[in-house]
């Protein structure tokens, strides 16, 4: 055998297969931007449909559910601002994370700004944070201190931070506009200033809108002037059969103490179902035109992103921190389990990995933000996150072992509204109003507007047991102690 001859011959096949060894080369990493409103629900973005598709359209959110897939049903785990961001920092309930209602975060844990940079990524942030400690583990950052203000917000910027670790008391630097398009503004000057080189990155873009006062940009001041705001067929709610959690509440439309009365607007409208109505045209209008800005602007950012390229490898996450009532039950707010409340819009773009115009109808939760960043990024979340990478099912293959059900618990704080837990299957939904002893069941499948509590019907009496069973499987398994309040917030100070 002519071994110079052979090895000639194998020297000369390695040097003619360098495409297929760059064929073979990991992918790129991809960027990631995480854009989050405050308030905004689900029946508020035209892509899921509803009453307000056609009156109030959201084409540039709609867009991101074309490119990409839209989830039916995403749910947060406490619908209240502070709390549900925690869960997105962190991958973990308000009981594992510490932060039951408004209170900071315990920045000495591990969250997701700090895990993604410590897999090479470069992180910011940009708006509304709302976690009241002074973020750890993002190279740039840009808040807008508490509730921060719509028109001319200030911002806390990066290195103006208080040493004692609160954001309120850091040094505040004030932008003339409004909040929207100035948190636009700054999310497009990250992007401008990004390049390959870099390294990828993951940005966060929190909007304040549409969280009340509702106060919208001046150039929207007569979009739906001449339009009338369809109604929910439950405006007029009288609560029958249901617990007196609803009777309790402040959280009405109209409620002089929470600010939806309109006093000025409606005050002088005598009768009281006409004056309601008014109210709720008003309040709606308003949220609407908020929505119309969140719109405008997350346009001009995906606009950007085709411009600078950056589109095609980076992963667009739109969604909200919590859902919200407009009107349903004749309520405005968030915090009960009814699925206005309870359900938020997810809408994500992956060029090439996620399939256009997909949908998505299992149970995810917003406690499966973090590991799904992570797991896009290549890292691996820690051993205590308590929620699941949604890779899979962005890719279209709902693992066999995915949740069929999901827990929810909401701590009191303001508004009177009653605290409360609860399980959601698809079909089912219970919540125990456990200060009063009371419960409410549903069947999701007849009655998806919740207006038929059917607790006690006899009827249901083998899916109340069953259902409270999985409840209590979820409290052990997520360990969550029932006898805890909330009332020992863990917070870092």
């Amino acid at each position: 055998m002519n071994y110079r001859l052979t090895a000639l011959i194998l020297l000369a096949a390695c040097r003619s297969q360098p495409a297929l060894a760059a064929e073979a080369a990991p992918p790129e990493r991809p960027n990631v931007l995480f854009i989050m409103s405050d308030d905004h629900c689900a029946q508020a973005v035209s892509a899921y449909g509803g009453s307000l598709a056609q009156i109030a359209p959201t084409p540039n959110l709609d867009r991101l559910a074309e490119e990409g897939m839209l989830f039916r049903n995403c749910f947060v785990t406490n619908s209240i601002c502070t709390p549900s961001r925690a869960v997105l920092f962190t991958g973990k309930y308000s009981h594992r994370n510490g932060v039951y209602k408004f209170t900071p975060l315990d920045q000495s844990q591990p969250t997701l700004p700090k895990l993604i940079r410590q897999a090479g990524y470069r992180t910011g942030f940009v708006g509304k944070w709302h976690l009241h400690s002074n973020p750890v583990g993002l190279d740039t950052w840009s808040i807008l201190p508490g509730q921060g203000r719509y028109i001319d917000p200030q911002f806390v910027e990066m290195g103006d931070e208080h040493a004692d670790g609160r954001v309120q008391r850091g040094k505040r630097t004030t932008y003339e506009g409004h909040s929207t398009d100035v948190v636009t503004d700054k999310t497009l000057a990250y992007l401008d200033n990004v390049g390959p080189k870099d390294g990828p990155f993951v940005l966060f873009c929190h909007f304040k809108a549409t969280h009340d006062q509702f106060i919208y940009a001046p150039r929207y001041k007569e979009l739906f002037a001449n339009v009338t705001i369809p109604e929910p067929d439950n405006l007029f709610d009288d609560f029958a059969t249901r617990s007196d959690a609803l009777a309790k509440t402040t959280q009405y439309i109209g409620h002089p103490l929470n600010g939806m009365d309109f006093k000025r607007e409606t005050g002088h409208i005598q009768d009281k179902t006409l004056r309601k109505k008014a109210q709720y045209q008003e309040y709606l209008k308003r949220y609407l035109r908020c929505v119309r800005g969140i719109d405008d602007n997350v346009g001009r950012i995906l606009e950007r992103l085709d411009r600078s390229g950056l589109a095609k490898n980076t992963i667009v996450v739109y969604t909200s921190d919590q859902g919200f009532f407009l009107g349903e039950h004749g309520l405005y707010d968030k915090r009960f389990m009814y699925e206005e409340s309870l359900r938020i819009p997810l809408l994500v773009r992956w060029p090439g990995r996620v399939a256009p115009e997909s949908v998505n109808r299992d149970i995810v939760l917003n406690v499966d933000f973090a590991p799904t960043i992570l797991d896009a990024a290549g890292a691996r979340p820690p051993r205590d996150v308590q929620g699941r990478s949604l890779l899979p099912l962005l890719q279209g293959d709902t693992p066999t072992d995915w949740r069929t059900s999901m827990y929810y618990r909401y701590y009191s704080s303001h508004f009177n509204t009653e605290p409360h837990w609860g399980v959601r299957t698809k079909t089912h939904k219970l919540i125990h109003f456990h200060r009063t002893g009371q419960w409410e069941l549903y069947d999701l499948t007849k009655d998806p507007q919740e207006m038929n509590n059917v607790y006690a019907d006899a009827a249901y009496a083998k899916t109340v047991a069953q259902l409270k069973a999985e409840l209590n499987r979820l409290q052990t398994e997520l360990g969550d102690d029932p006898a805890d309040v909330g009332d020992e917030p863990r917070t870092g100070f």
